[in-house]
């Protein structure tokens, strides 16, 4: 093969058949992808929970992962956090011409590494190459696709008085991509990326009246806790003090004017509970390394309707609204 990716793999012929073959099959390999049929056939039963969405990080390869994991912890994230136990994924690979094999050999190699730690499978997938210039080096769809395991989560099942949960701190990836774009001073701080569906499931073990679950990423906790309530008679109160931050995701986001409630998430969660079952959900998630650094920071409040407020440790209250423009463009 090639040392690049040219045109001529996105052909539709031999060279994307020796593309498939020698470098996306070998790495992805299942019974259901082997057949490299239009679609795959497996056989799950019962109601499913289904998502897709689409990965154009740069840069390609960052502290603590690159995008070949992300998609597939997004994916597998996203159906999780809808109540499904992830199963199955599809990758649609949008390759510019001019990417280096080496490249995205790494790339694959890391999907399928993150595939076996989530235990899941891709099983159908996609491959085009656009012109040099029209793309930025590589994009990954995928989609996701389980059994619902927890029917019934929605923002829509939120009560006053309902313990708001966070499993971590908060801002990892987005302050540790923004610094591998600009380039900038060394730093310990890593991407937060990993797959959250174990976590999903230790929580509802505990039998506890969970409401919603959801993944903070682009946008991160502040606009989706105003997801939860807007157009609501209910709000959501936070505590300054209570909000888990790293101190060197603390320290760049001072430097790079960040704000950690605005900055992106791949591996961290919010739970809603009911109050009497906040301590027992934090208690499980505490027994997990992806709920370690678990913590209840706020409260489902109905005083200010419509609002996620933030108490300071000084006493006073803002208003938290969804981001406003692009904080921190291509973070997943």
């Amino acid at each position: 093969m090639d040392d690049i990716i040219t045109l001529d793999y996105g052909s539709g012929g031999k060279k994307t058949a020796r593309l498939i073959e020698e470098k996306i099959l070998p790495r992805l390999d299942n019974p259901a992808l082997r057949a490299l049929g239009d679609g795959a056939i497996v056989s799950l039963g019962g109601p499913l929970c289904f998502s897709t969405d689409s990965f154009v990080v740069s840069p390609l390869f960052f502290p603590g992962g690159d995008i070949g994991k992300l998609a597939v912890c997004g994916t597998v994230n996203d159906v999780a956090m809808c109540g499904g136990e992830p199963k199955v994924l599809s990758c649609s690979l949008i390759i510019e011409e001019g990417l280096p094999i080496e490249t995205l050999e790494r790339v694959l190699d890391s999907m399928q590494h993150a595939c076996e730690r989530a235990g899941v499978e891709i099983v159908t997938g996609d491959t085009k190459v656009v012109e040099r210039g029209r793309g930025d080096a590589l994009y990954i769809n995928t989609a996701g696709l389980g059994p619902l395991r927890y029917p019934g989560l929605s923002p829509a099942a939120i009560h006053e008085g309902d313990a708001v949960l966070l499993s971590g701190t908060m801002g990892d990836h987005g302050t540790a991509v923004m610094l591998a774009r600009s380039a900038m001073a060394q730093s310990d701080i890593e991407s937060d990326c990993a797959p959250l569906h174990r976590l999903v499931a230790r929580i509802m073990e505990t039998g506890a009246a969970v409401r919603v679950l959801r993944d903070p990423t682009r946008g991160g906790v502040a606009t989706t806790l105003n997801e939860f309530i807007e157009g609501t008679s209910l709000g959501i109160e936070l505590v300054e003090e209570t909000l888990p931050v790293a101190p060197a995701v603390r320290s760049a986001c001072d430097m790079l004017g960040l704000d950690p409630l605005y900055c992106a998430n791949e591996g961290k969660l919010l739970c809603v509970v009911a109050p009497e079952d906040a301590a027992r959900v934090l208690e499980a998630m505490h027994s997990t390394d992806e709920g370690r650094n678990a913590a209840q920071i706020g409260t489902v409040s109905a005083r200010f309707p419509g609002k996620l407020t933030l108490q300071t440790p000084l006493g006073g209250r803002r208003i938290l609204q969804k981001l406003t423009g692009a904080q921190l463009p291509r973070i997943c």
